[in-house]
């Protein structure tokens, strides 16, 4: 990809090109065509659409991540088109504008506060040293299944209330839905059933939760939830059924992205790895950061006109889908330093790896910071040899930067 003509983001080979042509490809796009327009990509489960607007300079994101009012996420926040029958699983608050949005987030967001994080701190201290004494126990393994996954699926499936047996089986649920497109998890023929089947398994699961609080309250967050009432408000059964399911599966698979991203970028860059085991409390904060802004777990998120307006000097018309990428906005020059230099000192670090500023910076931030910050901790104090022993298998999807496999060796 050497030229704009080359630059095609509706494409799959795009998608599943080395990091460094992908990075090339939206440093062009950022200096030349900040907004240029797509095609939409064939997705056999989803209604083709009219095509959309790729935002990719990190002020651009920002301000229209700013103005909901002008870009809503009520259409939906991925490139295609809901097909209907997938709205009762998929319409979560993430699918919202205010005021229906700002209602279900302040039911919801007591229990992602830093302090309530705070609580929990001892608990991911210890499911992330748990995590490490098997590692070592067990030696060369796969990281991403044995560690990265683990430790956010265990803490969120906690935090519901759902009992160890049932986290393999959020864990297949959510693969198969965040890895649609990806034949190891969805099969070309006929994905929909795969994956409306997988959300619906999900759903029933937590339906079967909520239903079981309802009776018998405890003190998870799925009790808190079924029996919130604030100002008269409480979520109803669909609500329910869809945060539940957009909670197990942002607070599982984003943050083990991050985490697998994390082993591959100190393997890659071993003087980074010795300057943080050296004194590990001193730059964890500011090497949390810089993981996230480098893996950039969620490529894009898409955000929808409502009317007929400007952004920053570009005119859209109502119904004009813009697709906010945030992986392009974490390397923009004019704002990063050096961008595609992998930094643990990095200061200021203003990434856009949770959202850009506005109602929909991700609930579960400061969550994802805590459990980012446990393991590598555990890892470097325990197997300061850790190291990702082969390539990344990474997941084929052009809205979620994961990585399936990750062999490891300590």
């Amino acid at each position: 990809m050497t030229g704009l003509a080359d630059i095609d983001l509706s494409q799959g080979g795009f998608w599943a090109a080395p990091y460094t042509e992908r990075a090339a490809a939206f440093e062009v796009l950022r200096r030349e065509r900040p907004f240029a327009f797509f095609e939409e990509p064939h997705v056999p489960w989803a209604r083709h659409g009219p095509g959309f607007y790729a935002v990719t300079r990190y002020a651009d994101v920002v301000e229209a991540s700013r103005r909901p009012g002008d870009f809503s996420n009520a259409e939906g926040i991925m490139v295609f088109e809901r097909p209907p029958e997938s709205v009762e699983f998929f319409d979560s608050m993430i699918n919202m504008d205010d005021p229906r949005h700002a209602r279900l987030r302040r039911i919801v967001s007591r229990a992602f506060t830093p302090g309530m994080i705070a609580q929990l701190e001892e608990q991911i201290r210890q499911v992330a040293a748990e995590i490490v004494d098997e590692l070592l126990e067990r030696g060369p393994c796969d990281f991403v299944t044995e560690v990265a996954e683990r430790l956010p699926l265990t803490i969120i499936c906690r935090m519901m209330g759902l009992p160890e047996s049932r986290h393999r089986f959020v864990a297949e649920r959510t693969n198969i839905i965040l890895g649609a497109g990806d034949s190891e998890y969805t099969p070309e023929e006929n994905p929909a059933v795969t994956i409306l089947t997988a959300a619906a398994e999900l759903s029933g699961l937590v339906k079967e939760l909520a239903a079981e609080r309802i009776e018998n309250p405890a003190g998870d967050l799925a009790s808190k939830l079924v029996n919130a009432n604030i100002d008269g408000e409480s979520l109803t059964p669909r609500e329910l059924g869809s945060f539940f399911g957009i909670l197990l599966q942002a607070g599982n698979e984003t943050t083990r992205t991050a985490i697998s991203h994390g082993l591959v970028l100190l393997t890659e860059h071993p003087d980074q790895k010795r300057l943080w085991a050296g004194d590990f409390e001193r730059y964890a904060a500011t090497a949390t950061e810089e993981i996230v802004r480098v893996a950039s777990p969620i490529i894009y998120m898409r955000r929808t006109a409502t009317r007929d307006c400007e952004l920053n000097g570009r005119r859209f018309g109502k119904g004009d889908k813009l697709l906010l990428y945030y992986w392009s906005a974490n390397r923009d020059e004019t704002v990063f330093d050096a961008p595609d230099r992998f930094d643990i000192t990095r200061s200021p670090n203003p990434h856009l790896g949770f959202g850009a500023p506005g109602p929909h910076y991700c609930l579960g931030a400061h969550l994802a910071r805590s459990e980012i910050t446990a393991i590598f901790r555990e890892l470097l104090a325990r197997a300061p040899g850790v190291h990702a022993a082969g390539k990344p298998d990474r997941l084929r999807s052009n809205f979620l930067n994961g990585i399936k496999h990750l062999p490891c060796s300590v």
